[in-house]
């Protein structure tokens, strides 16, 4: 069965040892990647951007091994070349302005088309893949699943410094995003056929050239079989990487199964998903976010882990239950996020955090 398999990116700051600035490295690290793992290792827009994928990952086990593996090999070639990576949605003090982008036609034309906005877009996420091979089914859960988006977005901030300022955010990476047109939460399609009709007539009408420039938090996939979420910062520690792709999993596997009882979850509008992923951004883990069947605010360590009881009927049979279990350890250290601002708040001292950040990067491998 296809259904449930998973693929997991994870974007990586490259660091300079010394001064510990990000770092344009001319792609070495792709290049001798590449040797290793073929195409699971790819430029991004910016050189200072290494982005992994896994291949097609049966379950959360397989997945680890292969994001500990890519974690690893990254690591060893940046060393090799007198450099480190790190995992976190931003890096904490450099200037997107000193950074130069990578020589590609395809990035060239998006920041002709983007100006300031793709310059400045200088973030690091986690993207995750669920395999779900009807398309029908793909957009069900697609817009169900949006309601849950910022409960694990939460869990997964990673950003809140940028450019050598404490920004107030738990996740400042999404409010770099929200400057590239077609973000955020996506709104709510009917059917398969309404969604391939709006992506038609944006590339009728020359908004866009191809499916890929749809980068909303989560988006049934142009041309694989899958569901991608968009929406977390870059993690930290695997372990943390392997929560949020459970998560989604997870949730996945579930609403397929109200489906196939006839049942399902109810739709809520843009708009209202949208004030729960601000509060996300803004607060992390501890804060609070509404409770849409009730119409309240509840604290969204509880929301957390009502979603946990939501999935808890599906994960023995996914094989993630221990995963899952993370969720537990995020909710007593703190958010990636609430860790680098505990390191910052000893010294006043960035550097302590980029140190921090790349030593955690390794944890586990």
């Amino acid at each position: 069965m296809n259904e449930f398999t998973l693929g997991v990116e994870e974007e990586f700051m490259v660091i300079d040892p010394v001064s510990r600035e990000l770092k344009s490295h001319e792609q070495k690290i792709v290049d001798s990647a590449q040797k290793i793992h073929e195409d699971q290792v790819k430029a991004e827009m910016h050189q200072a951007v290494v982005e992994v994928g896994t291949h097609i990952c049966h379950n959360t086990d397989e997945a680890r091994k292969e994001v500990g593996k890519l974690r690893g090999t990254v690591a060893q070639l940046a060393g090799d070349i007198g450099l480190r990576i790190g995992a976190a949605g931003t890096h904490p003090f450099s200037h997107w302005q000193h950074q130069l982008i990578t020589d590609h036609p395809r990035y060239f034309e998006i920041v002709d088309e983007m100006q300031e906005a793709a310059r400045s877009n200088l973030i690091f996420g986690l993207h995750v893949h669920v395999g779900i091979q009807s398309r029908n089914m793909a957009i069900h859960i697609a817009n169900q699943v949006r309601y849950f988006l910022p409960h694990v977005y939460a869990l997964s901030t990673n950003s809140p410094f940028w450019e050598g300022r404490n920004t107030g955010f738990k996740s400042f990476r999404t409010k770099v995003f929200d400057k590239f047109p077609r973000t955020g939460i996506p709104d709510y399609f009917s059917s398969i056929e309404e969604y391939d009709s709006y992506i038609k007539l944006l590339v009728k009408t020359n908004c866009i050239d191809n499916a890929k420039k749809i980068w909303w938090d989560i988006r049934v996939h142009p041309f694989f079989e899958t569901i991608e979420f968009r929406i977390c910062d870059c993690p930290m520690l695997i372990d943390e990487t392997m929560t949020f792709v459970a998560l989604f999993q997870a949730l996945c596997a579930k609403l397929y199964k109200l489906r196939q009882q006839n049942m399902s979850f109810i739709n809520y509008n843009r708009a209202l998903i949208n004030e729960n992923k601000w509060r996300a951004a803004r607060y992390g883990i501890d804060g609070k976010m509404i409770d849409f069947g009730k119409e309240m605010e509840v604290n969204t360590r509880s929301l957390i882990l009502e979603l946990l009881d939501f999935v808890d009927d599906v994960v023995d049979d996914l094989g993630c239950r221990e995963d899952l279990q993370y969720v537990h350890k995020i909710l007593e250290h703190g958010t990636g996020a609430d860790r680098q601002l505990a390191v910052y708040q000893q010294n006043n001292n960035f550097v302590d955090v980029v140190d921090y950040i790349t030593s955690q990067t390794l944890k586990g491998i």
